[in-house]
Formats: C-alpha cells, sequence, structure tokens
C-alpha cells in the first residue's frame, strides 16, 4: 500500500507569505530592548519561535516551565533538542507540580473532602515566569497564538489598539500594521511578551516546521497514530482542564495506557472522561 498525501509536506513547498526578516527585527528589537527568554513548552508553536529567536540571537536563554506532568516524551524531547541547538536552557519547576494540585483539592476524588489549593495557572505559568524574568529580564519570546483562543485573540487585538505608529504612512491597513507593531503584551508588572507567530495559522506553523526540517516533539506522531484530530495534537501537561469533556483522555489511555492507570490510582475521576 502506498503512503498517503503527506499534508505538512506539502504545506512546507509553499512558499510563506510572512516577512521573516521584518518579524527577525522585531525580535532583535524586543531582546535589545527588554533582554528576557524564550518560553518554549515543546510544542509546535514555542518550536518555530525558538527558530526565528535562534536565528537572531542563538545565545537567548530558553526557559521551559516543568509542571511535573509532561508526557515522558517531551522530558526526553527537550533533553535531545538542548544538545542539537546547544540550547541555554533553564528548566523552572513549579513548586507544586499539577499532580499535587489536583490530588490535593479532592475535586477528582469523589471520597475525598474538598480542599482549598493554589490555582493551576498560578503555579504552572505566573509563578515560573516571574522566576525566569527575574533571572532573564523584563522581556518574553513565546509561541501564544490569537488564533487558539478568544480571549489571546482579544488580547492581542486590544494591545494593537493601544499602539500609535510613529510613522503612520508605514502602517497603510491593518496586515501591514500587525505585522509590524502586533503581538505584543505589556503586563501590569513590568513585562513585556512578544508572540511573533501572534497572528499565524495552524498551517503556516506546520509549513515552517516542515520547510525547514525543524525537530518536532515525538508525541504529536504518536497522538496522530492513534486517530486524534488536530484539535487534540496538543503536548503540554498530560491532564489540564482543556477539552476534557470532548474526550481528551481517551488519547491519554489510549496512548499511555500504564501512565493512566497510575494517574487514575491518584484521581479516580479521570475515568468519567474516557
Amino acid at each position: 500500500m502506498t503512503a498517503g498525501l503527506d499534508v505538512r509536506a506539502l504545506q512546507g513547498l509553499r512558499a510563506s507569505r510572512r516577512d521573516l526578516d521584518l518579524i527577525r527585527c522585531r525580535i532583535r528589537a524586543h531582546l535589545d530592548q527588554h533582554e528576557g527568554y524564550v518560553a518554549f513548552s515543546g510544542g509546535k508553536d514555542s518550536l518555530v519561535v525558538l527558530d526565528l529567536v535562534r536565528q537572531v540571537a542563538p545565545e537567548t536563554p530558553v526557559a521551559f516551565f516543568d509542571s511535573g506532568l509532561e508526557f515522558p516524551e517531551t522530558y526526553v524531547y527537550l533533553e535531545q533538542l538542548t544538545k542539537m541547538w546547544s540550547l541555554n536552557l533553564d528548566v523552572v519547576p513549579a513548586r507544586m507540580t499539577t499532580l499535587e494540585v489536583l490530588a490535593g483539592n479532592g475535586g477528582w476524588d469523589h471520597h475525598a473532602p474538598d480542599r482549598p489549593t493554589p490555582n493551576l495557572h498560578q503555579v504552572l505559568i505566573v509563578e515560573p515566569a516571574a522566576t525566569a524574568h527575574r533571572a532573564h529580564g523584563p522581556g518574553e519570546l513565546w509561541g501564544v497564538r490569537a488564533e487558539e483562543s478568544r480571549g489571546r485573540a482579544a488580547a492581542y487585538a486590544n494591545a494593537l489598539r493601544a499602539v500609535t505608529c510613529p510613522r503612520p504612512d508605514t502602517c497603510t491597513g491593518q496586515q501591514r500594521r500587525g505585522a509590524r507593531h502586533g503581538g505584543l503584551i505589556s503586563r501590569v508588572d513590568g513585562t513585556v511578551a512578544y508572540g511573533p507567530v501572534w497572528d499565524w495559522h495552524t498551517d503556516e506553523i506546520w509549513g515552517h516546521i516542515s520547510r525547514y526540517r525543524l525537530p518536532v516533539n515525538p508525541v504529536y506522531d504518536k497522538l496522530r497514530r492513534l486517530g486524534a484530530p488536530e484539535h487534540f495534537l496538543r503536548v503540554s501537561g498530560m491532564i489540564d482542564g482543556t477539552r476534557l469533556e470532548e474526550g481528551r483522555i481517551t488519547w491519554l489511555r489510549r496512548g499511555w495506557p500504564a501512565l493512566f492507570e497510575e494517574l487514575a490510582a491518584v484521581l479516580p475521576r479521570i475515568r468519567e472522561f474516557v
């Protein structure tokens, strides 16, 4: 039997419609002004950002926020990529793992008492990011894309509307304005994040990866072999609050059955989502 059409390879053959030179210039300007780090999750979006940053400043620190509940393949991939690309890697562990937070609040076990526990976003993102900023500076380069959620799209849109271009003649048209000024999020704590792929579509991400033969986290291919659709191709923590009612835990059980059983012993209610 012959193999079917490789859609990702086809996407890689198409010429990118993005001005990569402009993106690289913006990355350099962001680092010059704020210093900081690349936030790398092990996923496809942050991989593309890391590739673009390496072309400009390969010594830029790379921060990996370790939830303690990543896929086993992600940890191996991170080690291999660090060696392959000589990354200046900074692994920032959460003060409590995802499993500790979930097991501690009692919500995943009908027979356990409910107890107050820290907010997962605070423990897994906010606190590790603060640690990385203290070590590397107020700047951040990340792979957060507007297409992924309404909240992210609104945040980027609001930030772009607030920008006053010093040279309005160079920013005629929404697309050009977005290319020159979009993707910046300034926070109340003084940190500034720039998403070089903030307005990219998923097919553009895979096209860039295929075009430049970037090494991809093997979790993606494993999920594809299991039959997971595109919106389930996520390499974040094995369990989080996204898409549980839509069957995300099913892919965990199918692909990592032993790990699923170990997790179910601590969080019995995950069986309700398969």
